[in-house]
């Protein structure tokens, strides 16, 4: 498949502080991406120069092909961004900026689509000074949206958003990417971006630690049974000669990997005749597995 932008071998330094360390990545086009990692690991000045917004000492950054610097930004053209704060004329309706920055090619339909997938119907032709900073939120997310881009370049887009529009965006960004827009998304909500991310890059200390795929990551972590029966004791007992791990003293929670221990532990309660009332499958989440990643990754520095 090919790659919408690849960045290769780069280097970013403030007052010989260094802040990306031989970042390399790339994105295939039609993909949703997810930018994860500690405050401070870096992720918005990788954002920042992908969009020429501040320079870098190394390496090289392609938008299709074609390169990106602070003084090179014809491929940008087809890009669209939200980075941090949206930037708002107050005296201004939001229908006012979309229309102010729409492109010829985006037709009259293609705002009210829009507007009506973020739900901004009932507020759009307000003045934003009146928005609450939700609305604010969306209307910078619409204008990422607005003329059609390949690329959207997302940084922490959720803030401010009360869960039903977080999931109205959610879906819009699934719509999108279903014709073949390409999302790189930063977010510390990691629990809604496990709903949309299909691939993850793993950033801390200004490098790239990981880059698979989100379910992979959630494979990776620690996984749980809850099991039930009608003889926790005798249960127990089994489990623990079969080396299992019990999480706890009490109950019988399980700790596992492998994807056929529920058999395996189903033929030992029915070898010791213990009738089973009850199991649960916990997975791990987003977090939980970027925490266990981060924690591996700092043993072996």
């Amino acid at each position: 498949m090919e790659n919408i932008l690849t960045v290769s071998n780069l280097n970013k330094s403030f007052n010989n502080k260094k802040v990306l360390q031989d970042v390399n990545f790339s994105i295939p086009k039609g993909k949703i991406v997810g930018l994860i990692g500690p405050n401070g690991a870096g992720k918005t000045t990788i954002m920042k120069i992908i969009l020429g917004l501040i320079g870098f000492q190394q390496g090289t950054i392609k938008v299709e092909s074609q390169m990106i610097s602070v003084d090179r930004h014809a491929a940008l053209a087809g890009v669209g961004a939200l980075i941090e704060n949206p930037g708002i004329y107050p005296f201004l309706s939001g229908l006012d900026h979309l229309k102010l920055f729409a492109e010829k090619e985006t037709t009259p339909e293609q705002i009210n689509q829009l507007v009506t997938d973020l739900k901004m119907d009932k507020y759009i032709k307000q003045k934003s000074k009146k928005y609450s900073l939700g609305m604010k939120q969306k209307l910078g997310i619409a204008l990422a949206l607005l003329n059609q881009p390949r690329l959207v370049i997302l940084d922490e887009s959720m803030n401010g958003l009360d869960p039903e529009a977080t999931r109205d965006l959610r879906h819009l960004i699934l719509k999108q990417a279903k014709l073949g827009t390409t999302f790189l998304i930063s977010s510390h909500i990691l629990g809604e971006l496990e709903k949309v991310a299909q691939d993850l890059l793993v950033i801390d200390q200004g490098k790239i630690v990981k880059q698979t795929t989100t379910q992979a990551l959630l494979n990776s972590s620690q996984q749980y049974l809850d099991l039930k029966t009608a003889d926790d004791k005798a249960a127990r007992q089994a489990l623990l000669e079969n080396n299992y791990e019990l999480t706890t003293d009490e109950g019988l929670k399980i700790a596992f990997k492998a994807d056929d221990e529920v058999s395996k532990i189903l033929d030992i309660m029915a070898e010791e005749q213990i009738k089973v009332l009850d199991i649960e499958h916990e997975k791990g989440d987003l977090e939980g597995s970027l925490l266990s990643l981060l924690a591996q990754d700092h043993t072996e520095e």
